[in-house]
């Protein structure tokens, strides 16, 4: 059972690993400089795989015992992490100095694949037969 949820965790880095190096070569082919970013690529994904992390234990912590409620613990967790994702985006949002049109497509793109990442592996989990 252990190692049954170390694996939709690992899936969850496997895939957010697979999504960095696609979203880095697209910074290098486009020729995106990120050096004047509030939040570097990595420090983005680093946030949003924590937040995706320790959202997944959680449901996986009540999987047992509350099958039914997990639904219920995504939206509350995915809503807790939209705040926190809030906060990270404010100071891009009130930067007036850079143009920060691309940090903040960045920011959004990497917000919405984890979330991805995590609906799925969510739906995967409640698809499991008990």
């Amino acid at each position: 059972m252990f190692l049954k949820n170390l694996k939709l965790i690992f899936h969850l880095y496997l895939i957010a690993f697979s999504s960095y190096i696609l979203h880095k070569a697209a910074f290098f082919v486009f020729k995106i400089n990120d050096l004047n970013f509030h939040y570097s690529l990595e420090a983005l994904y680093l946030i949003f795989l924590i937040l995706a992390t320790i959202l997944l234990v959680i449901i996986l912590r009540f999987k047992k015992d509350k099958f039914d409620s997990i639904g219920m613990f995504f939206m509350l967790g995915t809503f807790i992490q939209m705040f926190v994702a809030y906060i990270f985006l404010r100071p891009i949002l009130s930067d007036t100095i850079h143009n920060i049109r691309f940090e903040k497509i960045n920011f959004f793109i990497t917000f919405i694949l984890f979330l991805l990442f995590e609906t799925l592996l969510t739906a995967r989990l409640l698809n499991e037969k008990r």
